[in-house]
């Protein structure tokens, strides 16, 4: 971190920084399940749900861009190792071993919400003491709050569906 960066940071810089790779590692584990769960998916609207949640991914992959960089630039290193990606992450990686569309993007939703319980963490712990990595955190929340209201709207979709479905066979 540059000289006057330090100066105006009250930030704990390694506690911030175990948040931050803790945040890396989700990222990643976030970009494949959300990359594999579109690949393997079945059911309805799969023709729908499946390019957007490959544009998700590719979200979680720029969010990964960014939390590596700001490691960076605090004089951090960010983890090097996949496999302290499981270690290090809160939110877990949920393997698509059912690729019911439901399931799949029921997965993706717990994902999101132990995400935006990340980034409003990283928001608060950093708010008025560094102001590049709270503005990043922010950005980042709010694309995962975005993500979060589109897989409740398809699982809305899907259960109203299911829903006229039934109406359509009594």
């Amino acid at each position: 971190m540059g000289k006057e960066a330090v100066n105006v940071s009250s930030v704990d810089i390694d506690k911030l920084l175990e948040m931050l790779n803790a945040a890396l590692s989700e990222e990643w584990l976030a970009y494949y399940q959300y990359w594999i769960g579109a690949r393997l998916m079945e059911g309805p609207m799969r023709s729908e749900v499946e390019p957007e949640l490959l544009v998700h991914a590719n979200e979680e992959l720029g969010h990964a861009e960014l939390v590596a960089t700001r490691i960076l630039q605090l004089g951090g290193t960010p983890v090097i190792n996949p496999s302290d990606w499981t270690k290090l992450a809160r939110c877990p990686y949920d393997e698509p071993s059912d690729p019911y569309i439901e399931m799949i993007l029921e997965q993706n939703l717990k994902g999101e919400r132990c995400a935006i319980q990340r980034y409003q963490e990283i928001a608060d712990f950093t708010a008025g003491k560094d102001h590049s990595t709270h503005q990043m955190a922010i950005q980042i929340l709010n694309d995962e709050l975005e993500h979060e209201d589109d897989i409740e709207a398809w699982i809305n979709d899907l259960t109203r569906m299911k829903e006229e479905f039934k109406k359509l066979r009594f």
